[in-house]
């Protein structure tokens, strides 16, 4: 509807001008340079107000920075949600474990939309960027949206506003919640891609201690509440946990089962595939709300002790000899990961929770593990009896046993991880052994275990 209006007042204004340009065609011979370029200013001015309707643009990148607008994916929500009906080709996907499509509007579809009296009209298109990035190379799409003139004031300071408010709730309702991992291309540079995050891990399902447990998820539900405490005591709405212990001690099943719980997303940071401090911090820019960064095995993903690469000192000072050795390393410092996670940039985006992850907490540096940026501390130790009457519970689904006895002695006198213990009951379950044929194997696993650590 929108496009035949403009077609219309096209037309009458385009007879208008012609008309204007024939006169001006028979009189701008006899009259001076000035008056022509005077005429010529009017005309242009003139032409704005000949058309009665506005036009805002929504692009889906800030056109200067080319970071995402988030305005684009609020009204892109809002118009497949409430005006889908009026358009003619729809796009489908499912984006929750529900199945239920969601469907957004194809390119080059026109919608219209009511607003207090209002009528809009939503038209989708792409162009090509007109900042050329390695970030955006290809089209940029956008929505165009056009109104009478005498709403303006409306669209502004109420309907946009409505737009994001809607837009906002109706993710939230229909989101599918998803695992990110950063990537780099030689033609879009450093960027994140995703799958469906569907992992099942629970707490009800962790093998842990049933305190620490709880002390963990007390913690989560308080950061989760804390949005006005943050800005009350003037901190940034996020917190860190350090994950440490042996391999097989269930750290990710960890990270998965905060994610669960919080129901954020998750971005799996991975810092050896990033070339500086500055990719660094452009990639945790582009990171959302509610998600949990993790970056596991933080002592073998880069060399984070601090220390600087000196070369040449023979020919310069000390000073230029440190400022040569980090442009030649291109890579990630302890400092630059700092600035990140807990310095000016970490504003950018409120109510996330960081996880680093470690076999070994005594390589890494105090500065990147002391508390308010590693806020608490979380030892995933070697599997208790109490983690494995959880395994019990949910692979044989029994809460006693004659065997737990020697189970639970042996379990003192061995490190076994809850991988190992997990993978004991596994072996028989699923083939349909009997409960006691379980835990007769994993007692055999335990007395392997013993008689290694004997050796």
């Amino acid at each position: 509807m929108a496009s035949l209006i403009q077609v219309g007042l096209s037309y009458a204004l385009k007879k208008k001008l012609e008309s204007l340009f024939f006169v001006w065609a028979l009189v701008r011979s006899s009259i001076s340079v000035e008056v022509k370029r005077m005429f010529t200013t009017f005309l242009r001015r003139m032409i704005p107000f000949l058309n009665p309707y506005h036009v805002i643009e929504i692009h889906e990148h800030h056109r200067e920075h080319m970071v995402h607008n988030k305005l684009y994916s609020m009204a892109n929500a809002y118009l497949s949600d409430v005006c889908s009906h009026g358009a003619n080709k729809l796009h489908a996907e499912v984006r929750s474990l529900s199945g239920k499509p969601f469907l957004t509007i194809a390119e080059e579809e026109e919608v219209v939309d009511t607003f207090r009296g209002a009528k809009l009209w939503w038209f989708a298109s792409s162009c090509k960027p007109k900042y050329s990035t390695k970030s955006c190379n290809g089209e940029e799409r956008f929505y165009r949206l056009t109104f009478h003139k005498k709403y303006r004031k409306l669209v502004e300071q109420e309907y946009l506003t409505h737009i994001f408010h809607e837009g906002r709730e109706i993710l939230a309702r229909n989101r599918q919640r998803k695992l990110f991992t950063n990537i780099h291309s030689r033609g879009t540079g450093y960027s994140w891609t995703c799958v469906a995050f569907e992992h099942p891990a629970t707490f009800d399902t962790l093998a842990l201690d049933p305190a620490t447990k709880r002390d963990i998820i007390e913690d989560l539900m308080s950061f989760r509440e804390g949005k006005d405490y943050y800005k009350k005591i003037g901190k940034v709405w996020k917190r860190g946990y350090l994950l440490y212990g042996p391999p097989g001690t269930g750290k990710s099943t960890m990270i998965a089962a905060i994610a669960n719980f919080l129901e954020y997303d998750v971005y799996d940071l991975e810092l050896s595939a990033i070339k500086n401090n500055m990719e660094l911090k452009k990639i945790f820019m582009e990171t959302s709300s509610k998600s949990v960064i993790v970056v596991e095995d933080i002592d073998c993903s880069l060399n984070l002790t601090g220390k600087r690469v000196t070369k040449n000192k023979n020919d310069k000072n000390e000073a230029e000899a440190v400022t040569e050795g980090y442009d030649n390393a291109n890579t990630v410092t302890l400092s630059g990961l700092l600035n990140s996670i807990d310095g000016l940039w970490s504003a950018c985006e409120d109510e996330k929770i960081i996880i680093f992850t470690t076999n070994h907490v005594d390589k890494l540096d105090p500065a990147l593990i002391r508390r308010g940026r590693m806020d608490m501390h979380i030892e995933m130790s070697y599997c208790t009896f109490e983690a494995f009457k959880v395994f019990a519970r949910n692979y044989l689904e029994i809460e006693t046993h004659h065997l737990f006895g020697t189970i639970e002695k042996l379990l003192l006198e061995v490190n076994v991880s809850p991988a190992d213990v997990a993978e004991g009951l596994m072996s028989r379950s699923l083939r349909n052994a009997d409960v006691d044929a379980c835990l007769a194997n994993l007692v055999e696993v335990l007395n392997l275990a013993k008689e290694d650590m004997n050796k």
